[in-house]
């Protein structure tokens, strides 16, 4: 090497000239040129073939529908999608901040710590890049409330949501837990009713810096929809009007969770909430309020769930659902964004292994935020457990700040847009959810649908078809129905208040049945048993025995085993579940229900498909089966007391 190219750090002209051929950079680079190009048909013959080994032959025309999964009523998503499903879609989705507001309802983030001003003459407030970070406090000891509160408003935290009333803070302590916060610069939204709302204007009566983006949380159909009883809407206008003397501060908050708590897919969290909204709509404006002035009054909660892509895809349907509600209505273009508060699912939220909810949490949270939600509140891992502690409430923030902040999620408007997948599901919602609210705006409006009935059945339905999916497992619940742990030991949490009205809609949780069995054979002493009776080598038993342990632990059951018949006695248990192979199975296993009988089990199982057909077996656990309905047999014939 000469000095020159010594000095200039570069290689030899004559290194250059024996790079390999192949080594050769094109100008044209042309991804996977290498294959021949595939066909849909082509794929739709491999995945038949696939499927026929599985054992299935009753195959539909479209393959493909085969391996459709259900994600809300009458909306299902496949195993692929091409340019091909977007040949009917909508051309019209608009970009951000414009209608139909599908991609967004704003065209982008304001500066750190400020707000953007909205067409309605108000403001919101939000993050820079993201989204606002709106935290819920509901204890009753104000001392703890205002240390949680300036942990919050020093960590993160853009702005408050507050639950006020009897089990929560007390109404008469606003000012006192307030008293701290800078509210020019954190907007509040109250939770509580009229006298919440009273509460909060009172509090702010004269002041023009207040900081825009927050509500007074009245949501008088979703208290009539939770309590069965019927609500005066007449006095909202008047509020409406005090309210508007803020600019920014919404007065009435569509709640859609109630709707989801309730058992609703998003089909019907979306039409019950377009439902909600058009009442109040025609609430305000018969009181004297402009279309757009009752536009600009409303903000719309939503649940968020781990089910990212339905998230996503329901808050881009419920933008374009409610432009099209305002512009039927004559609301002007700059009005008909919805403000969106996405709230992180209280039904997917466990007891058991809580620690799961972070992970649940922070999947939701991706979603509202990917979706274009204005507002998101994490709710703390121990929610179902009581009151959050400040450990709890720390990750349910930084939950949010890491979005935020490291996983820069609010860099990019609507980055799930042009998605095949999402577009069409988008879509797919959106009409499902239309068709939801104009059946009940034939009923003659929410009202008289809740009163009917009508809307209690259909979420009854709802929830009867998903009941049916988390019996069998075919909806996991990560260490409740699957992979649970009998080991555990659960945080202690003050308990919490049940705020919620009842004599309406019902309150479920995913997770319950299982808990309910739990908790059963927790309470028992010694904890029921079965015995799992292996059959040959730990190579050849070992899945299946692995698979019936973790069916009947998520019902709280101990899972001992032994070599046959041989550890019945230690296992103290009636129980046996025998485990092996098919070939197994057929040489020895009707000969050890019959030993197991003997030495005294009263309920043989065993791991496999009923079409085994093995004498002397009272039932049969495999992929699929109604687990709930397996472990409620066992815990009866165990005497188990729920």
């Amino acid at each position: 090497m000469s000095t020159s190219d010594q000095t200039s750090g570069q290689a030899p002209a004559a290194a250059d000239a024996e790079v390999p051929a192949e080594h050769a950079v094109p100008e044209d680079l042309a991804l996977a040129g290498e294959f021949d190009a595939v066909t849909r048909d082509q794929w739709r013959e491999l995945v038949a073939g696939v499927l026929r080994k599985a054992g299935r032959e009753d195959l539909p025309d479209v393959v493909e529908d085969a391996l459709r999964r259900p994600v809300a009523t009458g909306v299902s998503v496949a195993p692929l999608y091409t340019a091909e499903d977007a040949g009917d879609l909508p051309t019209g989705v608009g970009v951000p901040g414009l209608p139909p507001f599908v991609r967004g309802g704003r065209p982008a983030g304001g500066p750190a710590g400020s707000a953007e001003v909205t067409a309605a003459g108000g403001a919101e407030g939000g993050a820079a890049g993201g989204w606002d970070v709106r935290q819920r406090h509901a204890h009753p000891d104000v001392t703890v409330t205002k240390e949680a509160i300036a942990a919050d408003l020093e960590n993160g935290v853009t702005s408050l949501w507050l639950v006020l009333g009897e089990g929560a803070i007390p109404v008469d302590a606003l000012g006192d837990v307030l008293s701290d916060v800078y509210l020019d610069l954190a907007p509040v939204s109250v939770s509580g009713g009229s006298t919440a709302a009273e509460a909060f204007l009172a509090l702010v009566d004269g002041r023009a810096d207040l900081a825009p983006g927050g509500s007074l949380g009245l949501d008088p159909l979703g208290v009539e929809a939770a309590s069965g009883e019927r609500q005066d809407l007449s006095g909202l206008a008047d509020v409406a009007r005090r309210a508007a003397a803020h600019p920014g501060l919404r007065t009435v908050v569509v709640d859609g969770t109630i709707y989801a708590d309730a058992g609703a897919s998003v089909v019907e969290e979306l039409g019950c909430s377009l439902a909600a909204g058009v009442a109040y709509l025609r609430a305000l404006t018969d009181a004297g309020l402009s279309v757009d002035e009752a536009a600009a009054a409303l903000e719309f909660r939503w649940s968020a769930t781990a089910d990212q892509f339905t998230t996503i895809a329901a808050l881009r349907a419920a933008r374009r659902l409610w432009d099209r509600v305002g512009e039927v209505a004559g609301a002007s273009a700059e009005v008909r964004a919805q403000r969106q508060h996405a709230v992180t699912s209280s039904v997917m939220t466990t007891k058991r292994d809580p620690w799961v909810n972070m992970l649940r949490t922070t999947v939701a949270c991706f979603a509202a935020g990917v979706g274009g939600a204005d507002a998101v509140t994490v709710q703390p891992f121990d929610a179902a457990l009581g009151l959050p502690d400040s450990f709890s409430r720390r990750i349910a923030r930084n939950t949010q700040n890491l979005l935020v902040e490291e996983g820069h999620l609010g860099r990019v408007l609507d980055p799930a847009g042009g998605s095949w997948y999402v577009e069409s599901l988008t879509d797919s919602l959106a009409g499902a959810a239309w068709d939801w609210f104009t059946e009940i705006e034939r009923a003659g409006g929410l009202s008289a649908a809740l009163a009917s009935g009508l809307v209690r059945d259909r979420i009854a339905q709802a929830w009867d078809s998903r009941a049916k999916r988390l019996a069998t497992r075919a909806e996991a619940i990560t260490g409740v129905s699957e992979f649970p742990s009998l080991a555990e030991k659960l945080p202690e949490r003050q308990p919490a208040a049940d705020l919620h009205p009842t004599g309406g809609l019902p309150r479920v949780r995913a997770a319950q049945e299982y808990e309910a069995l739990r908790d059963a054979a927790d309470a028992a002493a010694p904890r029921p048993a079965v015995y799992l009776a292996t059959i040959g080598p730990i190579a050849k038993h070992t899945a299946r025995a692995t698979f019936a342990s973790n069916l009947f632990q998520a019902g709280g059951l101990a899972t001992p085993s032994g070599d046959g018949v041989s550890g019945l006695a230690e296992a103290r248990t009636a129980v046996a579940c025998i485990c092996g192979t098919d070939k197994d199975y057929a040489g020895s296993a009707a000969a050890l229900a019959k030993e197991l009988r003997a030495a005294g089990a009263t309920q043989v199982w065993l791991a496999g498909k009923p079409d085994l057909a093995v004498e002397g077996v009272d039932g049969y656990v495999f992929a699929g089966c109604d687990a709930l309905a397996a472990l409620r047999t066992v815990h009866e014939q165990l005497e188990v007391q729920a």
